[in-house]
């Protein structure tokens, strides 16, 4: 069986209630297997010759209030397999655990730090997963998901997968933060088979952040009636044509998957603007 050289780092932000997994293997498809997170419950990744019930069964001790250590005992100490694995978990209140079987291949293993786990293996070296945490640790202040992606990238700059590069993935939660309130998942991306797939995932994570970011409501712009011209001008040249302006609006923003970044037509977010006034 093959075996992913994979690193990843499990991690949460407390003050905006996000728990996520960011991962990159030299792997097909490697998140749909690795990542796993609930809001307010915690995350993991499970790889090396990966258990792929760590996932749902960690989630749903951490749900009873278990720790993230007592999570990574409880998980490996039943598992016969447990010298072939790897996993990385934080728990509800930011505690984190990683732990490293004895039969992972070499450079493999982990490190902890202030609401993360950064673990990894058939790597260049260690400095691959220290590069994870310290990254992690520089970029406080930034969202979760944008620590991640750089932890993932200062990784693959120290060295990263002693076999290369092939997928990539991104999962970040917070309770009913995403599509229209309807999931958790602020991000769920994946980059499969690519030859670059952490620049491929930023790529994507910059679309997925167009569409579906959040700008300060202090930085939307109000429409007088200058910018109202303005709008109803280009909105004429795209085909949005008619007397209501609002409707004209909301029609080429859900047409362009804007929706979520429109409320009315009395103020807008100067990212939708922006974009109206690129096409």
């Amino acid at each position: 069986m093959a075996r992913p050289s994979t690193y990843s780092i499990v991690a949460c932000d407390l003050e905006a209630a996000e728990w996520g997994v960011a991962v990159q293997s030299k792997f097909l498809a490697v998140g749909a297997g690795v990542p796993a997170a609930e809001p307010h419950v915690g995350a993991i990744a499970t790889q090396a010759l990966a258990n792929m019930r760590y996932g749902p069964d960690g989630l749903a001790l951490l749900r009873e209030g278990l720790s993230a250590d007592e999570v990574v005992a409880r998980l490996t100490e039943a598992d016969e397999g447990r010298a072939e694995r790897q996993l990385g978990v934080v728990d509800a209140q930011g505690r984190a655990a990683t732990y490293t079987g004895e039969g992972c291949l070499d450079w493999a293993g982990g490190m902890t730090g202030e609401g993360y786990a950064a673990q990894g293996n058939i790597l260049v070296s260690e400095e691959t997963v220290t590069a994870l945490g310290r990254t992690f640790e520089e970029t406080r202040g930034k969202p979760l998901a944008e620590r991640l992606l750089d932890a993932l990238a200062a990784a693959q700059a120290a060295g990263g997968d002693r076999r290369g590069q092939q997928s990539a993935a991104l999962l970040v939660v917070r309770m009913d933060g995403g599509y229209m309130g309807t999931t958790d998942a602020v991000a769920d991306l994946r980059v499969d088979d690519h030859a670059t797939p952490i620049e491929e995932l930023h790529r994507i994570y910059a679309m997925h952040d167009l569409l579906f970011g959040e700008t300060p409501a202090d930085e939307w712009l109000e429409v007088d009636e200058q910018l109202a011209l303005e709008l109803r001008e280009r909105l004429d040249g795209l085909g949005y044509v008619g007397d209501d302006l609002e409707g004209a609006f909301l029609e080429w923003a859900g047409t362009e998957n804007l929706e979520e970044r429109v409320h009315g037509i009395d103020r807008i977010d100067p990212v939708v603007l922006a974009e109206l006034r690129r096409r």
